[in-house]
């Protein structure tokens, strides 16, 4: 027989303490601590995402949003990209340059 298996194994004392009125209120806590790192993201996506600043947060609209934003951050990443193939730069001074201005972007925040 596996030892975890035995009654009197630390490991099904330790479960067999738990009263299902505790085991209710620790998934009770659990899925309110769930459910506010949720709602804190979304606050978060709402005050970096453009136009969404003051707005009544609804997931939905603050996800069409930042899918809408991140569009069009790649699509002027590759406008960017191609303005510097045009004057001469190669790939690794691009990826080097657009680092550099992204880690200042978000040292801004």
């Amino acid at each position: 027989m596996n030892p975890s298996e035995t009654p009197s194994s630390p490991i099904n004392s330790a479960k067999s303490r738990l009263t299902e009125e505790q085991k209710k209120r620790n998934h009770i806590e659990s899925e309110k601590k769930r459910r506010e790192a949720i709602r804190n993201g979304f606050d978060r996506l709402s005050t970096i995402v453009p136009g969404m600043q003051g707005q009544a947060r609804s997931e939905a609209i603050v996800l069409a949003a930042t899918v809408d934003h991140m569009r069009a951050m790649l699509k002027q990443k590759e406008q960017i990209y191609a303005a510097a193939m045009a004057k001469g730069w190669s790939t690794e001074q691009f990826n080097r340059y657009y680092q550099v201005a992204e880690q200042e972007a978000r040292a801004l925040e």
